[in-house]
């Protein structure tokens, strides 16, 4: 087998696994997917984005975008109107339980990822991330 077909399947299994775990967490702890916390952090790094902006930024389809918007907004974590000065436009922003929902995502996540790569030493993780980012820049 090619060796960056190799590299490039395992890398893939890699994201699929870590994803597939991060979404159980966030389930179990805070009844929220991957994908909305993907949403929450968006918004709460960048307030008042439009949907179309963050499909872009996270690199989904709007309708996609649109339906965990939507899910968020029934569980009360974000908000979403029209733009006074484009009536086309919704301005999404994070309710105070969606700000608290967000930093309990990403310290779940953060202990989980610190529990995944904890067998690697500092200099180990140093270099992956140097590789990674040379991967992906």
């Amino acid at each position: 087998m090619d060796h960056s077909q190799s590299l490039a399947q395992k890398i893939h299994n890699l994201s699929a696994q870590l994803s597939r775990e991060s979404d159980q967490i966030l389930q179990e702890r805070l009844g929220i997917g991957l994908s909305q916390y993907k949403i929450l952090a968006s918004v709460s790094s960048n307030p008042r984005l439009q949907q179309r902006a963050i499909a872009v930024e996270l690199g989904q389809t709007e309708a996609s975008v649109s339906r965990q918007v939507k899910l968020l907004l029934a569980k009360g974590m974000i908000t979403s109107r029209k733009n006074p000065a484009n009536r086309r436009e919704h301005l999404t922003e994070l309710t105070i339980k969606g700000e608290r929902v967000c930093e309990a995502a990403a310290q779940s996540l953060a202990n989980y990822h610190r529990a995944f790569t904890g067998h690697l030493s500092p200099r180990q993780q140093e270099v992956l991330i140097g590789l990674l980012q040379d991967l992906n820049p």
